[in-house]
């Protein structure tokens, strides 16, 4: 078993570090612009360069009909288009004037990004004269295009100069802290030089680019070898596996909410193996629709603004499990409580003390606000659920390159490398929970689990569903947490959700 796991981190590993993927470093996500001014006596002139990486490409090109083999004409058609939309977009005032945008002819061309998917690259130069032939004293420039997608976002003014050669080579040490200028003012001598050039440069995150994506890329690039060879085919479905394992462990709510609800809910590890099954369908799921929905809406959708609503769903249902969780146990401890009152039991008319048979006691064991095996499979599903940008990659670079089939098995196997890591942590916390049933004192700390469950399943939630609101609209992140923790707790603490006469029958 020893060796089987080393040869396994052996051909993970060598699929990893083998010639790296072509993928867009600021990641599969991103529209990049970068605007270049030049001034002049009589005008200024805005040389136009756009960056698109792989999924808004696939996306271009899926609205536009355009096959990737053959995209000559029809990308010309596309980039004269285009020229159009940043004529709109591109905001050039002197003094006040909002100043024409002449275009020259836009050059369109691709370039091969993760696994042989084309990323776009646009580039046109736009003249504007200034209305009295002299320069102003004032000069705004501000670029909306693409306003809500993510991507390096730049605009210099000569003589300055920019660090990516015209969006060809991103340096490594800013991919972390991307460019983010959408405007700048300058104020203009006599001479048509500028005095001063003020930008803004808000702080944002890193992109959609990180060391695991880069990694996982490698599938998209191993999908494009093709399957017919069997030996490659399957290092290929091995090195999957290993890069959803991989995935699994980096950091994120999905290990802590599996971990706590296994526990909580006293799992067996045969169902721990079931809920890995739950978890790969649940991501293949995720992936396939986002896929499709790429596909037949593409003109629709910002694939990146899609993950904060699927984030938002899956954390308004962790919110549900926990607040039902929450409620279950304070109702048992109601029901506990009312049971204490009346003498632990009823006494019938033959004098025989009914006390709770062990019948009784399953039944109230399945209402003592531990989670049902069913609720942990949803718990789980729904922090798991939203796609991995790398294997919505794969799954695009297989209808690209028409292997709806293989691509699947690779999504598959991807997901299968991620649930068995998690579920392989599942099984270990499972273990270490029955081990420590077994000390002296666990029994007082236990009686308190289903409590803990719930309250830790609830947070997370609160967290998830805070941070999908406050990245959807202009909202505090404490407040919406704070909003959602209150609304939890008035639910598991309201009288309407106690049932005592449940309670009696059940004693009886």
């Amino acid at each position: 078993m020893r060796c089987f796991a080393w040869a396994f981190a052996v051909i993970v590993a060598l699929g990893v570090l083998e010639a790296p993927a072509a993928a867009h470093p600021l990641g599969n996500f991103t529209i990049n612009h970068l605007a270049k001014i030049s001034l002049h006596r009589h005008e200024a002139i805005i040389r136009y360069i756009l960056d698109i990486a792989e999924i808004p490409t696939f996306q271009i090109m899926a609205e536009r009909g355009i096959d990737p083999s053959r995209p000559a004409q029809r990308l010309k058609d596309w980039g004269e288009s285009e020229t159009g939309v940043i004529s709109a977009n591109l905001i050039v005032e002197a003094d006040g004037q909002r100043l024409r945008l002449k275009p020259t002819v836009a050059n369109v061309s691709t370039r091969l990004g993760a696994g042989g998917l084309p990323t776009l690259y646009f580039v046109d130069t736009f003249r504007a004269a200034y209305p009295r032939q002299t320069p102003p004293k004032r000069l705004d420039v501000i670029d909306d295009n693409y306003s809500g997608r993510i991507g390096w976002k730049d605009i210099i003014v000569a003589p300055q100069t920019e660090p990516t050669k015209e969006l060809r080579a991103y340096p490594n040490a800013l991919l972390g802290s991307p460019k983010a200028v959408t405007a700048v003012s300058l104020t203009l001598a006599p001479d048509a030089h500028a005095l001063r050039v003020a930008t803004d440069n808000p702080m944002v995150l890193a992109l959609a680019g990180s060391p695991s994506q880069a990694r996982s890329n490698v599938l998209s690039d191993r999908l494009a070898r093709g399957s017919s060879d069997l030996v490659v085919a399957m290092l290929t479905l091995l090195i999957a596996i290993g890069l959803g394992a991989l995935h699994a462990l980096e950091p994120g709510h999905g290990k802590t909410l599996l971990a706590v609800s296994l526990v909580g809910a006293r799992a067996t590890p045969m169902q721990a193996v079931l809920l890995a099954l739950s978890l790969t369908l649940a991501h293949t799921a995720g992936v396939v629709a986002l896929g499709v929905a790429l596909l037949a809406f593409a003109q629709f959708i910002v694939p990146e603004n899609v993950y904060p609503w699927v984030a938002l769903g899956s954390g308004a249902l962790v919110v549900i499990l926990g607040a039902s969780a929450l409620g279950r146990y304070v109702r048992h401890q109601r029901g506990a409580a009312h049971d204490h009152g009346d003498g632990h039991g009823h006494q019938g008319s033959s004098g025989h003390v009914h006390g709770r048979s062990d019948h009784d006691h399953r039944l109230l064991d399945s209402q003592d606000g531990r989670l049902s095996f069913r609720s942990v499979i949803l718990v789980a599903m729904s922090g798991n659920i939203a796609p991995c940008p790398a294997a919505l990659v794969v799954l695009l670079t297989a209808l690209t390159l028409h292997r709806v089939g293989y691509g699947l098995l690779v999504v598959v196997a991807f997901s299968i490398g991620l649930a068995t890591a998690l579920t392989a942590l599942g099984i270990v916390f499972v273990r270490g929970a029955s081990w420590l049933s077994e000390r002296r004192g666990f029994d007082r700390i236990a009686r308190h689990a289903p409590l803990l469950t719930a309250v830790v399943i609830s947070s997370i939630g609160s967290v998830m569903v805070a941070k999908a609101a406050a990245s959807l609209v202009a909202v505090s992140f404490w407040a919406v947490a704070t909003l959602v923790v209150t609304a939890i707790v008035g639910y598991a603490l309201t009288p309407g959700h106690d049932h005592p006469a449940m309670s009696r029958r059940e004693a009886t």
